[in-house]
């Protein structure tokens, strides 16, 4: 683990950002800091009042900021190609891209409108079609991608006999695969963008355990009752043990986007005990990941389920 230092000032004026997940927690906070930093913030929503919400929320914070909203719903691979045209047809290029939605536990096993698990289907499958679809403006960009993973993926293993959870459905290690997942395509989108002369650099963060509403969303879905875990993750924030707020959550994803000093094939994440808080850190790729073999063949595996290629540019 190296610490990293985050500059004072970052001005990304005339830059083009894309943020997935930015109606809330750490998707609007960080698409906050790039609109302050000057910054134009895209927002791809899949809820339009709440991305309404999360628009006068940035301009409150950030007075004359550069945002817009699109539609977008990463579990369905319709939505993801029509936002890709739109932007494609717009011939903007994008300068930064951060792949931070995501969706964590369900209790039981729910399905994307493409038959995908969930999890796997939103957090892993659908980000890899919108980088593909986008890949001629992220490489006109010189784009930054970076890619939001979790502890989690530290404790993973890809299941190839059964990576949508169809013949057994466990909430936290399908969550876990999937972000499993988004670590390899991030690490493996830097090595063939070198390969390719595409122009793109990638890399990895994840946000210790932060407090948003990822703890309730998910875990309350298949549920009579709402789940517990909020509740507990709730309790620890206010007694400041293990939880962490957004402000400090977003920061190595933050870093790893915009810092100069951020390179390619890294991975960034808090640097407190356990990585579970602290500050910016460049920390070892887990383990799992560094199979690059699994890497490649998740890429095949996954170009197939997102029916979209990754064509020379």
């Amino acid at each position: 683990m190296k610490k990293v230092t985050m500059q004072n000032t970052i001005d990304l004026t005339g830059r083009l950002a894309v943020v997935t997940g930015a109606s809330s927690g750490l998707g609007l906070g960080l698409a906050t800091r790039l609109a302050a930093a000057g910054a134009k913030v895209l927002l791809p929503v899949r809820d339009e009042a709440k991305g309404k919400a999360a628009l006068s929320h940035i301009r409150a914070e950030a007075p004359g900021a550069d945002v817009s909203l699109r539609e977008l719903d990463l579990a369905s691979l319709k939505s993801v190609e029509a936002l890709g045209d739109t932007l494609n047809a717009e011939g903007r290029p994008i300068h930064i891209l951060i792949n931070n939605a995501g969706l964590m536990t369900p209790a039981t096993r729910h399905t994307t409108a493409d038959g995908l698990e969930l999890q796997f289907g939103t957090n892993h499958i659908g980000h890899f079609a919108l980088t593909g679809w986008l890949l001629p403006l992220l490489n006109a960009g010189h784009a930054r991608v970076t890619t939001m993973t979790s502890s989690a993926a530290r404790h993973a293993k890809l299941n190839w006999e059964d990576l949508q959870s169809d013949q057994a459905y466990a909430p936290i290690r399908a969550y876990n695969q999937s972000k499993l997942a988004n670590l390899l395509f991030a690490l493996e989108l830097d090595r063939r963008s070198r390969a390719g002369g595409w122009g793109i650099v990638s890399n990895a963060a994840h946000p210790g355990t932060t407090l948003t509403g990822l703890y309730a969303a998910g875990p309350n879905l298949g549920r009579e009752k709402s789940s517990p875990i909020e509740a507990a993750m709730k309790r620890l924030a206010r007694w400041g043990v293990l939880v962490q707020g957004v402000d400090r959550g977003l920061l190595p994803a933050l870093y790893a986007a915009t810092s100069p000093d951020a390179e390619g094939g890294h991975f960034y994440g808090p640097d407190g005990f356990g990585q579970f808080t602290g500050g910016p850190a460049e920390l070892e790729i887990y383990r799992p990941a560094r199979d690059e073999a699994a890497a490649t063949r998740l890429w095949d595996v996954s170009q197939r389920l997102a029916a979209v290629e990754f064509a020379a540019v």
